[in-house]
């Protein structure tokens, strides 16, 4: 049995003036060793945004993160840091967890309309340690984990509920990758 080890989230994304925080628990393992949000090929998360936002779900990791700021949303986790084994949200120690700054984001001038909470954990962690009077006029939903391990729903069912956020976030885009040939042709 492997011992839990710290682990620490990745800084928010860009976004100062994005309507939409979308707030996970923790990085999985396959996030943490691609330093990327969302990493793992069977994580309905891209997939999800990109219907949403009307991107390409496999565009560079860059071009996605680009993607959602311009249609106005932020990425970031409840935690900072905490011990777990693997990548499971049941396997974090609670005694372990660090939250990140959350209310120092929400006390500074912003355009935020709604906090979306990825998952049941996050939702718990959220209103737990963030003060209501610090998103006393901000919405704040919590919708299912767009984890492989949260199999209870499918997609559709994800999307039925990821949906709601269609009104916040700014008209969405058609962003597609450029082909190298037409790259270089710039």
């Amino acid at each position: 049995m492997s011992l839990p080890s710290k682990i620490c989230s990745f800084p928010a994304t860009d976004g100062n003036d994005a309507r939409v925080l979308i707030l996970g628990s923790m990085p999985g393992v396959a996030s943490l060793a691609a330093r990327q949000y969302y990493a793992h090929p069977r994580n309905a998360f891209w997939p999800l945004m990109a219907r949403l936002c009307n991107f390409e779900a496999d565009l560079a990791y860059p071009a996605r993160l680009w993607a959602l700021e311009a249609a106005g949303i932020r990425l970031w986790d409840v935690l900072a840091s905490c011990e777990r084994v693997g990548s499971s949200d049941a396997a974090i120690a609670p005694a372990t967890v660090q939250i990140n700054t959350i209310a120092l984001l929400l006390q500074a001038p912003h355009q935020l309309q709604v906090i979306v909470l990825n998952g049941a954990l996050a939702a718990k962690l959220f209103h737990k340690f963030v003060a209501p009077e610090l998103y006393q006029n901000v919405q704040v939903i919590a919708l299912p984990s767009t984890s492989p391990a949260h199999a209870a729903k499918t997609f559709e069912q994800k999307w039925q509920a990821w949906r709601v956020l269609a009104p916040f976030i700014y008209q969405p885009l058609i962003y597609q990758a450029k082909s190298d040939a037409e790259t270089a042709a710039d």
